[in-house]
């Protein structure tokens, strides 16, 4: 299908530094932005990584805090900023997935410092302007050029102890983002590349990981994919999915990258009949028939949740999620409608494979 382009595509500034081994390069890459004076963001489940890049710094690390945990609340990060001003930080390092990069986000949204992520998993947050932030049980988000980091390391060594069943959700929830980029109302042919590029980079790298745990050749397509798709996100919104996810995250309290893997499969069927094109165009990357069908098979053959029900979702609570999901009115390809969207939880909750 030809035709003229009509689009507004905002490019987000940032240093990529990709690879095997690029951790190593942390110390420059501080150096680089002129910068001292390190706060070191860490946790439990990145001990070893984090204690690697602790002593890749040396004299630069300032302070540590390893206390980052899940939605960012403002009281969590406020410890952090005490350790700011204490030692007079001048650029935040962290080491982990979704939570560390939020917890660097919300410092540097405050204060002003530089940030360099070392991620851990796909969260892809790394390459956003966007900041998610909780206070009295509340989720807040906002948008903005200073909340974007600097600088992003990608060492694939740095994901490799991550489990397969959590890799498998963490590159679920990448793809996600590609895919509602395909279809999202500020699509344009720049996101389109990079969102096909990483829809079939999971579709290589997940069969990998699932035969062999520490293959880095899967591991590096799934990195390439989160960076990519965390860089669709970045670029454009996203549509059903998402919302659903939240609402189920957020009221339900399931497992937020599990239930992109659930889901997703089942809100592309939905969608499909609406945007066929951006379906030809995934099942052509991922070499299969179907779309949805391909993406379902992908999870189900790596051994990652089919269902909502296993997650812990209850079956009684299906009205009241589509209830939420379809109280405001957000962009998606296809009308939603409360009948719909209960009907998408319900495949989704026993697993039917879509067509």
């Amino acid at each position: 299908m030809g035709g003229m382009y009509n689009f507004v595509y905002t490019a987000q500034p940032a240093r990529v530094v990709f690879g095997a081994g690029t951790a190593a390069r942390v110390a420059e890459e501080v150096e680089r932005l002129g910068r001292s004076r390190v706060l070191l963001l860490g946790g439990d489940h990145v001990r070893r990584q984090a204690g690697y890049v602790e002593g890749t710094l040396g004299d630069l690390r300032v302070a540590r805090f390893d206390g980052a945990v899940m939605h960012t609340p403002v009281a969590v990060t406020e410890r952090a900023l005490r350790l700011v001003e204490e030692h007079d930080v001048d650029v935040v390092v962290a080491v982990g997935g979704g939570s560390t990069t939020g917890l660097a986000k919300a410092v540097a949204a405050r204060t002003g410092v530089d940030q360099v992520i070392l991620p851990t998993t796909y969260a892809g947050s790394e390459v956003t302007p966007v900041l998610g932030e909780t206070a009295d049980g509340v989720k807040t988000t906002r948008s903005s050029p200073e909340i974007l980091p600097e600088t992003v390391i990608y060492d694939v060594g740095f994901t490799l102890s991550m489990p397969v069943p959590m890799a498998l959700n963490s590159a679920m929830n990448a793809m996600a983002h590609a895919v509602e980029a395909l279809y999202a109302e500020q699509a344009n042919p720049i996101v389109d590349a990079l969102a096909l590029q990483a829809i079939g980079a999971i579709g290589r790298g997940l069969p990998a990981i699932g035969a062999d745990a520490v293959d880095h050749g899967g591991r590096s397509e799934l990195l390439l994919a989160a960076w990519l798709a965390g860089t669709c996100l970045g670029a454009v919104g996203m549509g059903l999915h998402h919302k659903l996810c939240h609402v189920l995250g957020g009221s339900f309290e399931l497992p937020h990258a599990a239930t992109h893997a659930v889901l997703l499969p089942h809100v592309m069927a939905y969608n499909a009949e609406s945007v066929p094109d951006v379906m030809a165009r995934i099942a052509d990357v991922l070499g299969t028939e179907s779309a949805p069908a391909g993406v379902f098979d992908l999870v189900a053959a790596a051994g990652g949740p089919t269902t909502l029900a296993e997650l812990g979702m209850r079956e009684g609570d299906l009205d009241e999620a589509a209830h939420l999901a379809t109280e405001r009115r957000y962009p998606n390809p296809r009308e939603v409608t409360r009948v719909g969207i209960r009907r998408v939880l319900g495949e989704a909750f026993d697993g039917l494979r879509p067509v």
